[in-house]
């Protein structure tokens, strides 16, 4: 293929003689490499043929590596998806808007994540390469999309080195994947469903069921039920040596269930303040724990969830999880720190984003300490 430019010159001086003219270039650019320069009139100076060349090749070679990225693209993606249909997610809202049931067919994304698996990529060796990162963090949260034998590693690493774990369930069905590492596993943040799916996991002997019901008339009914309900499985897994839980209900609020009330960083001082951290800290001044810090028993607590002016679901449950952990590593205890997790959810529903860009720490602080003082305990012993 042949690319061509012409370059034309009015009143061009010519750089060995005192004359002026009109000079026009052609400058050929093959695909094997090759410069053909022609000229008509008087010669076009040096440079400025040399400098165009040089551009055309450039481009053209940018071009050539362009191409052979999209077809090498296009390539790796019919390989995979020749047999393997586009994947399609499906989920069925009530009237309120809470998720009633979802069918998901993503084979092509496992296939895609089994790929890089296979090459070696989120493989326990390549967990290995940060155990430096994982043994001097002072919080590690791990979700349940790793490979089950890198999840694995990178529990025992954090594990052997007093790091707390926190454990994101991600779906019903990868929450499972908690079975072989719950001895290692210091918190996680299931939903209601995920939370028995859990449970069952580790009990092959006794099954833990959930019922979902309509929504009672009074908000305090809804809270026993679900209380009722789920609590043997908090029990469960408490048991099997985690020590929180954060259950998250929905419109319902969260539960809070702990084995003892302990701050769960493994070293406050190597936490980085952000700016938003301490307006945080300014404003919550004076917000204090439902219970002491050195409370050995067992505890559920109830914070309610915020009334909302909901524009999408979508990332409510990323944005809890994320205003907590922010929280402990600003240094608020455990309560304070859903509370604050409750309140970044809500400003999540609020927006078109899955995570507001403009979240102000006022509100966050106002929205936290409104939930703290509606929280309960259900439960102490």
């Amino acid at each position: 293929m042949e690319t061509t430019v012409e370059y034309f010159c009015e009143e061009n001086k010519h750089p060995l003689e005192d004359t002026y003219g009109k000079s026009r270039v052609c400058i050929s650019v093959w695909d094997e490499g090759w410069v053909m320069m022609e000229s008509e009139g008087l010669d076009p100076t040096a440079v400025v043929m040399i400098n165009f060349a040089h551009e055309l090749m450039k481009r053209n070679k940018r071009l050539e590596e362009e191409l052979k990225a999209q077809k090498e693209a296009r390539k790796r993606s019919q390989k995979m998806a020749d047999d393997v249909a586009t994947p399609v997610v499906s989920n069925v809202f009530d009237g309120s808007g809470e998720l009633i049931a979802g069918v998901a067919s993503v084979e092509a994304v496992v296939r895609f994540l089994q790929q890089y698996t296979t090459e070696n990529f989120i493989t326990p060796s390549w967990i290995y390469r940060f155990r430096h990162h994982i043994t001097n963090a002072p919080l590690v949260m791990l979700d349940a999309n790793l490979p089950p034998e890198s999840l694995k590693a990178a529990c025992i690493t954090a594990y052997e080195s007093g790091v707390p774990v926190l454990f994101e369930p991600v779906s019903v069905v990868k929450s499972r994947r908690i079975a072989p590492v719950a001895e290692y596993v210091t918190c996680t943040s299931p939903n209601e469903i995920e939370l028995v799916a859990m449970a069952n996991s580790l009990s092959p002997s006794v099954k833990y069921n959930f019922h979902k019901i309509e929504q009672f008339k009074e908000k305090a009914d809804s809270v026993e039920y679900l209380f009722e309900m789920l609590s043997p499985a908090m029990f469960f897994l408490l048991e099997k040596g985690i020590k929180l839980l954060i259950v998250t209900l929905g419109s319902n609020g969260v539960f809070i269930c702990c084995k003892e009330h302990t701050n769960f960083m493994k070293d406050q001082r190597k936490c980085k303040q952000t700016l938003f951290s301490r307006q945080l800290l300014e404003k919550m001044d004076g917000c204090f724990p439902l219970c002491g810090e050195s409370s050995s028993r067992t505890c559920v607590f109830h914070l309610p969830a915020i009334s909302a002016s909901v524009i999408s679901l979508t990332g409510a449950g990323d944005c809890l999880v994320g205003g907590v952990l922010s929280a402990l590593f600003a240094g608020f205890d455990i309560i304070q720190s859903v509370a604050i997790g409750v309140a970044t959810a809500k400003a999540s529903v609020e927006s078109e984003a899955n995570v507001p860009d403009d979240i102000s720490a006022a509100n966050i602080a106002d929205d936290a300490q409104s939930v703290l003082h509606s929280a309960k305990v259900l439960w102490c012993k």
